[in-house]
């Protein structure tokens, strides 16, 4: 029988060209890759095809929890795949069931739905908002500028940063943007087809740029008063990495009335499955009369691969790990550690770092404008730093034009935290 794609040739050694001459050939472009070809990983480390170790500050954007090549998730996924990998939704599976116990445990009374991706998460708050105003004719939901809230149509709707639009018109109607942190914007963009408002208590991809507890307050107040859903997309910003369960649940602690605030539905994925592809929304039990969580009834959502008893073990497992050895607590006080000392660094070199923003381990550095040795490489400042910071040994994320982002493992060592600091630190002296 005549080969309709030719076997691929074997990659011998790993060759890093081999692997760049395979994507070439075979992979859609639609990754901004960096050259850099990774063939495996220990807890926050990782080492490419030469052989060469980089301390990874990245987490696979905020993905790997517990580091890479975790005993414990492997355990978890070996013991599950010999009982059970996948079973459809017809029927149930305990995996699941507790996962989404351990779920509404950390949240609050509610009901907890399984999807693979934290995209998919968000589109379900946004099929939970349009069944739940759809007698009245309201469907429309506010989002913040800057905001991030994945690549489907309906995701690049809701996101509100042109870049990820364009190309893709006519948009999906029913998403309005307005700046965050401003809650007059959001009293003013409020229309009749008005139903929800969708925000990151921490904007990711905007910057890492957290919401004030005003803000979270007011937007509780306000969707009370006008019988709207209150979502947020802790997608990125979730699951312990500031140092609580969800982004708001720290951004609130102490403040004057936060024991009254709860969100409608949180969306989430990420470092829910620690490299497992798994992702979920919460929706509270009851609001405004309604049984929320029950809005969205038997054939009214679906997906094959939602809530398997493999990603649900690993999940599981996760969250056993985190709780056993308090990784909550050591992304605050490592994240906070890690803070102040990048702080020390803005404070020895403004010309470089404007500053430093986030909590626990989600945390980002602003470049300086205008920095002269990045001029003239036609490429915007995050893009340059975090080149330089791969060729001192470290990875981490680029976010917008002047921020880089920090999301390592919530089990990176302080030790680990520190020689980031010293080669962060390096890479800022060679470029002053």
């Amino acid at each position: 029988m005549k080969e309709i794609v030719p076997t691929p040739p074997a990659i011998v050694h790993n060759e890093q060209h081999a692997v760049l001459g395979l994507f070439q050939k075979y992979v859609v472009p639609s990754y901004g890759r960096f050259e850099l070809v990774l063939a495996r990983g220990q807890g926050s480390h990782l080492w490419d095809v030469n052989g060469r170790r980089y301390l990874d500050l990245g987490g696979g954007i905020a993905v790997c929890a517990l580091g890479h090549a975790n005993a414990e998730i492997t355990e978890a996924l070996v013991e599950q795949s010999r009982r059970m990998m996948h079973i459809s939704n017809l029927y149930y599976h305990e995996p699941q069931g507790r996962l989404a116990q351990q779920i509404v445990r950390h949240l609050a009374p509610g009901k907890v739905f399984f999807s693979n991706s934290g995209a998919e998460a968000n589109e379900g708050l946004y099929k939970v908002a349009r069944k739940f105003g759809h007698d009245e004719g309201r469907f429309e939901i506010i989002t913040a500028w800057n905001s991030f809230h994945g690549r489907t149509l309906a995701g690049i709707a809701a996101t509100g940063q042109e870049k990820v639009k364009k190309g893709f018109e006519p948009a999906v109607s029913g998403f309005k943007h307005v700046p965050y942190n401003d809650l007059q914007a959001v009293r003013d963009a409020i229309s009749p087809a008005t139903v929800a408002i969708l925000i990151e208590g921490v904007q990711g991809e905007g910057g890492i740029a957290p919401a004030s507890a005003d803000y979270l307050l007011g937007l509780r107040q306000l969707c009370d008063e006008r019988r709207m859903l209150l979502f947020m997309d802790g997608v990125q910003d979730g699951h312990f990495r500031t140092g609580r369960f969800q982004s708001f649940q720290r951004l609130l602690e102490g403040v004057p009335g936060a024991d009254k605030f709860l969100p409608d539905g949180v969306s989430m994925a990420k470092s829910l499955g620690g490299g497992f592809p798994i992702g979920a929304f919460w929706v509270r039990e009851e609001q405004h009369g309604v049984k929320l969580c029950d809005v969205l009834g038997p054939g009214t959502h679906a997906t094959t691969y939602g809530g398997t008893p493999l990603g649900c073990a690993v999940a599981n497992r996760i969250f056993e790990v985190i709780e056993r050895d308090r990784l909550a607590d050591n992304a605050r006080e490592t994240g906070a550690w890690m803070k102040a000392e990048l702080e020390k660094l803005a404070a020895q070199f403004p010309h470089i770092i404007k500053g430093v923003r986030g909590l626990g381990f989600m945390l980002g550095i602003e470049l300086a404008e205008n920095i002269p040795a990045f001029a003239n490489t036609g490429k915007v400042a995050s893009l340059n730093f975090v080149n330089r910071l791969h060729d001192a040994g470290v990875l981490t994320v680029p976010s917008g034009t002047h921020v880089v982002r920090f999301l390592p493992a919530l089990n990176l060592r302080r030790e680990e935290a520190a020689e980031g600091v010293a080669l962060i630190a390096g890479v800022v002296k060679a470029i002053a």
